[in-house]
């Protein structure tokens, strides 16, 4: 999605994948409430066998998907290219705009070759690990960002609350209906998505993991401060205005995360990797992503099971301090890549820290250094997005 996407959207299109999952979640709850009073086979069947319809579906659509114009620059197939890039540009093939976009893509490939040479299907994946952690352009420190960044938000703690947050509010012991509960927090989720499409591109990625990770913080601390003062279980004495409170900035954390770290973790590592090693880069993203999802799937009913941890509220002591974690990250490692294409954002790692990336402004081309285009073209079009870049990022952080 990074790959086809303007450079002007491409943040808000690839928060789409993020409320699509919400979506998936939020269906998923719902087949969950509909068999809670089953008590046979059915109760966990029907859930598992309504996932068929989905993988189905997307197996089938996955022999439609087109290939990326960067896909084929990467492959030498440049006439492939072309019209690849005019399809989803919506623009004819003479067009000034292709041309120029087109030539710089083949630019920056050529470059990333001559830096770091593609050879075997080995060394493909070994080019992701090649360079050092001082450098923010090396495919190491790029690699562990894509990596960091995804671990991090599952740390959040997020799903702690969707896989067993109907077995959490059944312990508060004051909540007649988990279930339902437990589907509520999952349409604040979706609710809370879209706002993603319009802050991603107005305040930039890096304002939004900080901003979102403090905020995802002062939450979890609340509710922990809370659950383990007036919240306390107390059986039928249970103060249950506390626990509407807990109730409350539950779902305000969710709405933190839905904006922020949720979208924005899928957006970064969409753009920070180089043509030639991308595909390998958000594969061990990915992959960070689930590792970390099963690791926090198998170890929380160990943490907040009473004949084990019996931390109950007071996980999200654990979850605010990870969090806490999250916010150093992206501070320190996390680049603003608003407004730039995935060419200027290899340029911008290469001459500036993460920290100091807000205020990097295009200045050349990788086609104009390499001689490919007679001059570099200063349309209106990009002198807006360089100043959609730079401006907005007054407004936070």
């Amino acid at each position: 999605m990074s790959e086809i996407a303007p450079k002007k959207v491409r943040g808000a299109l690839v928060s789409g994948y993020q409320f699509c999952i919400t979506i998936g979640i939020l269906m998923a709850n719902c087949v969950v409430y509909a068999t809670q009073n089953r008590d046979d086979t059915g109760s966990y069947r029907i859930p598992v066998a309504v996932q068929f319809l989905w993988a189905l579906i997307l197996g089938v659509g996955l022999f439609f998907l087109p290939e990326s114009p960067r896909y084929f620059v990467k492959k030498g197939k440049l006439d492939e290219a072309a019209k690849a890039l005019c399809n989803v540009r919506g623009q004819p093939l003479d067009s000034e705009y292709i041309q120029d976009e087109l030539a710089e893509i083949i630019a920056n490939h050529e470059y990333e070759l001559s830096v770091v040479p593609e050879t075997s299907y080995i060394a493909s994946w070994t080019n992701c690990f090649k360079g050092g952690l001082g450098g923010a352009n090396s495919n190491l420190r790029r690699t562990l960002l894509g990596i960091g960044l995804q671990m991090m938000q599952q740390l959040t703690g997020i799903n702690f609350i969707f896989y067993y947050g109907v077995v959490f509010f059944k312990s508060l012991n004051t909540i007649s209906n988990p279930f339902l509960i437990s589907l509520i927090t999952t349409l604040v989720n979706v609710l809370s998505t879209p706002l993603s499409f319009y802050i991603v591109e107005r305040f930039g990625r890096r304002n939004l993991l900080i901003f979102g990770g403090t905020g995802m913080v002062i939450s979890q601390y609340i509710v922990g401060i809370v659950g383990v003062t007036v919240g306390q279980d107390k059986g039928p004495a249970t103060n249950k205005s506390a626990v509407s409170a807990m109730i409350a900035f539950i779902c305000l954390n969710i709405t933190f995360f839905a904006t922020t770290w949720g979208p924005c973790a899928w957006v970064v590592i969409g753009e920070v990797f180089p043509l030639p090693i991308r595909s390998r880069g958000v594969a061990l993203s990915t992959a960070s992503n689930w590792f970390w999802n099963c690791i926090i799937a198998i170890i929380t009913p160990y943490l907040v099971d009473k004949k084990y941890a019996n931390l109950s509220s007071k996980i999200f002591f654990m979850w605010g301090s990870l969090c806490i974690i999250s916010v150093i990250f992206a501070y320190f490692l996390v680049p603003e890549t608003k407004g730039l294409s995935l060419e200027q954002v290899d340029r911008m790692l290469e001459e500036v820290s993460p920290r100091k990336s807000r205020s990097w402004v295009p200045h050349s081309t990788f086609a104009n250094e390499m001689g490919l285009v007679e001059k570099e073209h200063s349309s209106t079009d990009e002198t807006e997005v360089v100043a959609q870049h730079v401006t907005p990022n007054k407004d936070l952080v």
